[in-house]
């Protein structure tokens, strides 16, 4: 993919703090236009990774790109182009919220006022409120609409539902969504609302111990993983070549996770096998995540 094609350009990034390895040998890109959702568990690297990728920390290896601007290297020039909400929403409490606004509108080139006093009038936030009085929840709203409000070409959400209640969260995701809809605007977010982002995100990376272990489009892996349930026995699935990620006692029969169906090698194994009834169940996003990320979850 060429520069051009690429919102985001993450090449054999590694980030070290002393002995510990944060981030190892990560690479990946976002396509112009796209919606990117980066998962792990706390402290499987994503934050770090993160900082790279705004700016904020050099990594010790590799290079990171937005929009083909290095993101170390170009900082003043890709902040121009990209919102960012970070995980901690931070802005001097003194302020009022209209104030960190005019001077958002002093240092963003296209900072459009409308669009950012509209998106507070949505979320219901005074511009006259002091930054430090907000709740969590308000003070991640003042953010995002003033992230949107520079007209970004691409989105960096770190953990933005984080503290959120689920009327919060879903005006969150609504924003964001109409953001995309009316700009084409790219996003990379990372995040734990599995269930909010999995009918939002075109691909998915998943981070383990500072490494990723998926990279692919969200349909993709969704159709490879399926949850295999046997009433009687137990799961022998290498008669029909599906790769087991865990096996458990269900019933009086017991279930697989499999992390390469096809319907051709199911039938195979359901025409071999002599268990009873069998079945094969799609599985969500947070199942998966966890069959990958969890305490025993295969690597891909």
């Amino acid at each position: 993919m060429s520069g051009a094609e690429a919102a985001v350009r993450v090449q054999e990034v590694t980030v070290n703090y002393g002995r510990r390895v944060a981030v190892d040998d990560v690479s990946f890109t976002v396509p112009r236009g796209s919606v990117y959702a980066l998962l792990g568990r706390n402290g499987a690297g994503k934050s770090s990774l993160i900082r790279c990728l705004v700016g904020q920390q050099r990594a010790d290896r590799g290079q990171v790109r937005l929009l083909d601007l290095d993101s170390w290297t170009d900082r003043t020039k890709v902040m121009d182009r990209v919102g960012v909400v970070p995980e901690d929403a931070d802005a001097p409490p003194g302020m009022t919220v209209r104030q960190i606004g005019d001077f958002c509108n002093r240092v963003y080139s296209r900072w459009d006022r409308a669009t950012a006093a509209k998106r507070l009038e949505r979320f219901s936030i005074d511009g006259g409120s002091r930054f430090g009085t907000l709740s969590k929840g308000q003070k991640k709203q003042v953010l995002l609409a003033f992230a949107l409000a520079m007209s970004p070409e691409v989105l960096v959400l770190d953990d933005p539902t984080l503290g959120l209640d689920v009327v919060a969260r879903k005006s969150l995701f609504d924003e964001v969504i109409a953001e995309l809809a009316d700009r084409g605007t790219s996003l990379l977010i990372t995040t734990h609302d599995l269930a909010g982002i999995e009918a939002l995100a075109d691909r998915v990376g998943i981070m383990r111990d500072g490494k990723l272990v998926v990279d692919e489009e969200m349909e993709t892996l969704k159709s490879r993983y399926r949850r295999i349930r046997v009433a009687g026995g137990q799961v022998a699935l290498a008669a029909g070549n599906l790769a087991v990620a865990n096996v458990r006692q269900w019933g009086s029969g017991s279930e697989a996770v499999v992390s390469n169906y096809d319907e051709v090698a199911f039938e195979r194994f359901r025409a071999s096998a002599d268990t009873g009834h069998t079945d094969a169940s799609a599985m969500s996003l947070e199942e998966i995540f966890i069959e990958i990320a969890g305490e025993e979850g295969a690597k891909s």
